[in-house]
């Protein structure tokens, strides 16, 4: 497991935290949760999706949305699969500021964090 970006979005007094870590083993996601649990212990929610490839071979691809409105998961695996990340865990951990963002509101932050972690990082493999 390796951590490849990092961002963070506050919206509304909501802080979210994006990253995105290149993995061998879907086990991997265990350790992740871990850490996120542990580095953003006031978070409610953090959540992820995995997507999984040998020789671009997809071999697994799964999402949680942690009890998240708006289905944040899968849209974190629809952007692995846009920028076709295919041995890649992007994780969102959220903590809630107090003020309701509706299922439109966190769904735009999910997206928009997690796009940003994953251009973020395709921007410096272009530029090294």
């Amino acid at each position: 497991m390796e951590e490849l970006s990092v961002g963070k979005l506050t919206v509304k007094n909501s802080i979210f935290f994006g990253h995105l870590y290149c993995i061998e083993k879907k086990e991997e996601i265990d350790i992740i949760i871990e850490l996120h649990k542990k580095l953003y212990n006031k978070a409610n929610h953090h959540c992820y999706a995995i997507n999984l490839s040998e020789n671009n071979t997809q071999i697994f691809n799964s999402f949680k949305n942690d009890g998240e409105v708006g289905h944040p998961g899968r849209i974190l695996l629809e952007l692995l699969k846009k920028y076709s990340l295919q041995s890649n865990v992007l994780c969102v951990s959220r903590i809630f500021g107090g003020i309701h963002l509706g299922v439109g509101g966190v769904s735009r932050s999910f997206k928009n964090v997690g796009e940003s972690v994953i251009i973020h990082y395709i921007s410096k493999n272009i530029h090294n």
